[in-house]
């Protein structure tokens, strides 16, 4: 199958509206796991996804700590280049191989980023990746560090310095293009002033709005966006419940985030609020989701998840579907109802 494609930015890379992403095929046994996995499903739900017409994968070397990225190359082994699709991952959260439970260093120190580049190279079986990104801003500190408001930690790579290498990395032809993920508008202008920036990725949704301002700085200055978590980790699925929330296993990430505890009612109201919409249209919950991330101004493709064929067929529809005025006035009077999530409700 073919879908509809768009350009990405001035990357060159012309790509899907929806991409695969492959966080949860990562498994179990890190810090931020969705819980245990079957490789044979998640190759599975990789070859369906690419038949079904997707031609782009989102992944990172700290999924599984690398093992997303092996799962990808098994996937994807036996394709012609024609066939391919385009690999983007990233870099820049470094893990200690003795203590995978242990959240990991947001670290873009140049000698550490080549390592990680080999690194990937090596897992995913290519010799050039299509879209490489740096994950978080550099902290020096874990993960979850959270210093004092504006304090920097000392261990800490300047912007400057860690975009230059990313610009190395594509000027060497080890990488195609380059991206920022989870970075600020302001960020975002400081690593224009050293080289292009291709691509960012913020997380978006009808729950989390808060990357608006990023979005619109990125489209003026020629930067392609892709968007993750447009179903919110699947409470904008229509399949979340407070007993399904309850159930989530111990290793799985959402049981403990704000979205599944606090804002969990405002969100399943919201998610109950675009059944009817997914209805007209003869298509999911999810789709629809997907479809309003898609609708954004400035937007140009968005990162679905799945581990299951099935689960593919769940969002593939938001690729082609095009909601109305109509039905993006509804959705947004229903943020506006629920008080779901943070930001604008409309551009």
């Amino acid at each position: 199958m073919t879908l509809p494609t768009t350009q990405l930015g001035t990357s060159g890379l012309s790509i899907t509206r929806t991409g695969f992403g492959a966080w949860a095929i990562g498994g179990g046994g890190w810090r931020y796991a969705w819980g245990a996995q079957d490789d044979a499903a998640s190759v599975a739900a990789i070859r369906h996804a690419v038949e079904s017409g997707i031609n782009w994968i989102d992944t990172a070397a700290v999924y599984g700590l690398g093992h997303s990225e092996e799962v990808i190359a098994k996937a994807l082994a036996g394709l012609s280049e024609s066939e391919r699709p385009y690999v983007f991952t990233k870099c820049g959260l470094v893990w200690d191989e003795n203590d995978p439970s242990a959240a990991p260093h947001r670290i873009m120190k140049p000698a550490s980023v080549r390592r990680e580049v080999e690194a990937s190279l090596r897992r995913l079986n290519t010799e050039r990746i299509d879209l490489y990104q740096v994950h978080w801003p550099d902290t020096g500190e874990s993960l979850e560090y959270g210093g004092p408001e504006g304090e920097v930690s000392p261990n800490a790579t300047p912007l400057e310095e860690y975009w230059q290498v990313m610009a190395d990395l594509k000027a060497e032809g080890k990488v195609r293009a380059i991206g920022l993920s989870n970075h600020s508008a302001e960020q975002l202008a400081v690593a224009e002033k050293v080289a292009h920036v291709d691509v960012v990725q913020p997380p978006f949704s009808a729950i989390n709005r808060s990357a608006a301002d990023l979005i619109a700085l990125a489209h003026a200055q020629g930067s392609g966006t892709i968007v993750y978590s447009p179903m919110q980790s699947g409470l904008l699925t229509g399949a979340f419940s407070r007993e399904r929330v309850a159930s989530l296993g111990a290793d799985d990430w959402r049981g403990g985030h704000p979205d599944f505890t606090t804002g969990l009612d405002a969100n399943l109201r919201l998610a109950a609020a675009l059944a009817p919409v997914a209805e007209r249209h003869g298509v999911s919950t999810g789709a629809v989701a997907v479809a309003w991330a898609l609708a954004w101004p400035g937007i140009t493709g968005a990162i679905v998840g799945a581990r299951t064929p099935e689960q593919v067929d769940g969002w593939i529809a938001a690729a082609t579907l095009e909601l109305t005025a109509a039905d993006l006035a509804e959705i947004r009077g229903a943020i506006e109802a629920t008080g779901a999530g943070e930001g604008p409700s409309a551009a």
